[in-house]
Order: C-alpha cells, then sequence, then structure tokens
C-alpha cells in the first residue's frame, strides 16, 4: 500500500527493497504472498453477502492499496468461479488502486482479466473523485465489497491518529461490506526500526500517536460508533497474527 504525498520515493524503493515507508514494497508479495490471506477467507463469500454474479446488477470490489495487484488478481479467482471462462460475461467487477505509480502499471501490464479487474492510482487520504466516478459508471452508489487489508498502518504512520480515522470513515461510507485487517501495534514498532536501521527519517508521527495497543479494535470501535458499521464475522488472523474482521452496513 502507498499513501505519500509523493511517488519520488519509487526510486529509492526499486534501489532498497526496505525503504518503503509508505508500504509501497516492490517485493511484497515474495514475503506475504495471497494464500495466506486465501486460506482464511471462503470462496463463497460473495454468494454468503448475498451477491449473485450473472444477475442483471454489478457486483463491485475496491482493493484498497492493492500493491502490483497480485492478491487482487488471487482474490478475484478465489471468489468468481471459472473467471476465465466467464470474464466477458461476468458481473462481478474489482478495482485496485494504490499510490504507487510503477507498483499501479506492473498491476495494469500483468493482468490477465482486463474485462473485469482495473487498476488506478490514487491517493485516498487526498480525493476519492476517481471512486465516485467509476460507482457513476458501474450505475452503483456503493462498493458491495471493500478490502482494506495491511493498509490501516501506513496511513496511521503517515498521516497520524485522525488520517487513520478518517480513512475507516472514508470507506464505510462507499462500502456495504468492508473486510479489515489492521496491523497490530508490534508492526508499527517494527515499521520505524526498520526506516530507522536504513538511516531515514521517522515516521513524522510515530511518537505522538494515541490509537495504540490493540489497532483492530479501535478500528472496530470508530466503525461501529461513528460510521454506522457492525462486525460480523472474524475469519482468523492470518500467519503474521492480524485479524481479518468482516463489517457490514448498518
Amino acid at each position: 500500500m502507498a499513501t505519500c504525498p509523493s511517488c519520488d520515493t519509487s526510486d529509492a524503493v526499486a534501489n532498497d527493497p526496505g525503504a518503503a515507508p509508505y508500504g509501497n514494497f516492490i517485493n511484497y508479495y515474495s514475503f506475504n504472498p495471497p494464500e495466506n490471506r486465501l486460506s482464511l477467507i471462503p470462496a463463497t463469500l460473495l454468494r454468503d453477502l448475498g451477491y449473485r454474479d450473472g444477475g442483471d446488477e454489478p457486483t463491485l470490489i475496491l482493493d484498497v492499496g492493492c500493491n502490483s495487484g497480485e492478491l487482487s488478481v488471487a482474490l478475484y479467482k478465489h471468489l468468481v468461479e471459472e473467471p476465465e471462462q466467464k470474464s466477458e460475461r461476468s458481473t462481478v467487477h474489482l478495482l485496485g488502486f494504490d499510490l504507487d505509480e510503477i507498483l499501479i502499471e506492473r498491476a495494469q501490464q500483468t493482468n490477465p482479466l482486463h474485462s473485469n479487474i482495473s487498476f488506478i492510482q490514487l491517493d485516498i487520504t487526498e480525493e476519492t473523485n476517481q471512486l465516485q466516478e467509476y460507482l457513476s459508471q458501474q450505475s452503483c452508489s456503493h462498493f458491495h465489497l471493500c478490502l482494506c487489508l495491511a493498509v490501516t498502518m501506513w496511513v496511521h504512520l503517515n498521516h497520524g491518529d485522525l488520517g487513520l480515522l478518517q480513512l475507516l470513515s472514508r470507506l464505510a461510507s462507499i462500502s456495504h461490506h468492508l473486510l479489515l485487517e489492521a496491523q497490530p501495534w508490534k508492526c508499527y514498532r517494527s515499521a520505524a526500526r526498520r526506516l530507522r536501521k536504513l538511516g531515514r527519517s521517522d515516521f513524522e508521527h510515530f511518537k505522538t500517536l494515541k490509537i495504540q495497543g490493540d489497532v483492530a479494535e479501535s478500528a472496530k470501535e470508530h466503525l461501529e460508533r461513528q460510521c454506522g458499521m457492525e462486525l460480523i464475522q472474524s475469519f482468523g488472523s492470518t500467519t503474521w497474527d492480524r485479524k481479518l474482521l468482516l463489517f457490514r452496513r448498518r
């Protein structure tokens, strides 16, 4: 995931894969392959939520901070039956976005399902006009399922407590269902330590964050108290001890 004021960091990240202060790792899926999450997410999820492929209405999935798109494509294939054979007829569409231009270009170039999967460059902490335009093109007011996987920490570290809460509020406002994977606090310490080890400046907000400890619980409280959502299911924890929490708009 990338949420930074510019994409000038891409060259630095390319030279040093560990130097990714916005989460825009160039080799992310080599150390956290899609299977780590797919093994927890049921292939019947869309049907379980009441969404039917092949109907008159489209089903829209949003992947926040999609990196180079491997998980986006793998998840689509996981949730949509035989996507290669029915790509022209499927009414399930996935939009992935990331701030990093190089990662998005890679996602676009390697995308095997152009009819149903799209990738765009976007910083959701700045604006959401492109998302609203996409929804309008699909004649929908909301995304049916939004994926926010291992994104919250990077927004939190770079934009502070308010930035994290604003992210959650924005996603809740455009989603019927939200699948959230929030990094635990130990990941924050590791990210800060890695940045210092590389001789780079510390995260601007790290030492002033008031939301600490169980970040997933803090996110849950905000979504339920301020955003009109409710937790309906937990799919357990990933190999990195991160909970996969599914929320629904009330």
